[in-house]
């Protein structure tokens, strides 16, 4: 939903048109596994996460393909078999770019049409959400919301015309869930918004020089700068659960994947994926050494 094309992702998208195989995405054994990652921290832990469980209970390999700079560059991997799994996808994502589909926001429904749509399409299964989903997030600090008592995106309207609000460029003028969506749906104009990186939404939020941001609901900085996601009661936003996807070829291959797969199901939760990034990128843990510990924790090697 917010992956920006660069030089590389046209550069994959080129190679994968042309038919040739990208660096890193060789030869390899023939009971090796290709999981991909996207260029994301939360997309590597989890690419992480699923081989370590294919190596430590299988017989088999894994290779780790990183930097798939967007979602359709993970998806065109896919199709052309130089991925096998995709370890992170967002049913918000793929709804409306993979599939074309309008906007759905209930999740439960989003997730049954991808499902559907995926084996019917492409044949590849999109797996139940891992138990997060990394979707937009009015954000503010913990004080704020205990000094005015905000806790829904609602409860700002009285003080609209008094608050700053930083957002990601893209999403002013982005269609269907963008900023004049959100004006039309809770009739709220803040007194003045910033186009900001988004990189810098969380700083700027946490020192004051901003009383609003808009973030992603499991950035690993939520939780390090003590901020506070305000409740979407509208459901503006379509939900981005986060699955794993895998092709229907190596599921028929090799059956031993989906028992490993499935034990990440419904287990991470978005609070829980926000601490698993900021390992990363505030302690800058490595994404395999933050998987490991992860599952050491919640005894998937016993």
């Amino acid at each position: 939903m917010y992956r920006k094309t660069s030089i590389a992702v046209l550069l994959l998208f080129t190679l994968f048109i042309s038919g040739c195989s990208l660096p890193g995405l060789g030869s390899s054994s023939d009971n090796t596994v290709k999981i991909g990652a996207q260029s994301m921290t939360e997309s590597e832990i989890l690419a992480n996460m699923i081989a370590q469980l294919l190596e430590r209970n299988t017989d088999l390999d894994t290779k780790i393909i990183k930097n798939l700079g967007s979602n359709f560059v993970q998806q065109k991997a896919m199709e052309s078999g130089d991925i096998d799994i995709a370890a992170t996808r967002y049913t918000g994502t793929d709804l409306t770019s993979v599939l074309s589909q309008d906007i759905e926001k209930d999740p439960i429904k989003a997730m049954e049409i991808v499902q559907r749509e995926f084996e019917k399409q492409y044949n590849f299964k999109f797996y139940d959400s891992y138990g997060f989903d990394n979707t937009y997030a009015f954000t503010i600090s913990q004080k704020l919301s205990a000094e005015k008592g905000y806790k829904t995106i609602s409860d700002l309207k009285k003080d609209a015309e008094d608050l700053s609000l930083g957002v990601d460029n893209a999403w002013l003028k982005r269609e269907g869930d963008g900023y004049k969506g959100f004006v039309d749906t809770y009739g709220i104009k803040f007194g003045e918004t910033y186009p900001m990186q988004i990189g810098l939404v969380y700083d700027a939020v946490k020192n004051g020089q901003m009383n609003i941001v808009l973030a992603y609901s499991s950035d690993g900085r939520i939780k390090a700068n003590d901020l506070y996601l305000l409740e979407d009661d509208k459901n503006y936003f379509p939900p981005y659960d986060c699955s794993p996807v895998a092709t229907e070829a190596v599921l028929e291959r090799f059956p031993e994947i989906e028992p490993q797969l499935n034990k990440l199901i419904g287990i991470i939760t978005t609070e829980k994926m926000q601490e698993l990034n900021y390992e990363v990128d505030g302690k800058l843990k490595e994404p395999s050494t933050v998987a490991t510990e992860f599952l050491e924790a919640n005894n998937y090697f016993e």
